[in-house]
């Protein structure tokens, strides 16, 4: 499983970020409609896959930014930051940050879709 994985990771890893972007719109509107189906499912994943190449990108970013600040002294709590709910950014910069990029992006709600009713009954 984790040579699969590698495997797959290598992969996504040599797609340039920018074709990946190109997608974004039309796999995040896929994702957002929901139906019981594998090519959903499908949409889904690609769509986490262009995700994480994005957050992969900007997470290099902020270390090689960080790295090179310290004068090539890695940071020392580069593991640390890694772990679920970590944060990058102060909460001001990340407030200024979260209204500049209103603009440009969009959140996905996710919402369960009522079914239709039966017109046989």
């Amino acid at each position: 499983m984790e040579k699969l994985l590698a495997r797959l990771a290598r992969q996504l890893d040599a797609i340039d970020e920018a074709s990946l972007m190109s997608l974004w719109s039309k796999y995040a509107t896929a994702s957002a409609r929901f139906e019981p189906t594998k090519r959903w499912e499908e949409a889904a994943l690609i769509f986490s896959l262009i995700q994480a190449k994005r957050w992969k990108n900007q997470l290099f970013n902020y270390y090689w930014s960080r790295q090179t600040q310290l004068r090539g002294e890695p940071p020392a709590d580069a593991v640390d930051n890694l772990v679920p709910g970590f944060a990058l950014e102060n909460a001001d910069r990340a407030q200024e940050r979260s209204e500049s990029l209103s603009r440009r992006c969009r959140v996905l709600p996710f919402k369960s879709v009522k079914p239709a009713p039966d017109s046989d009954r």
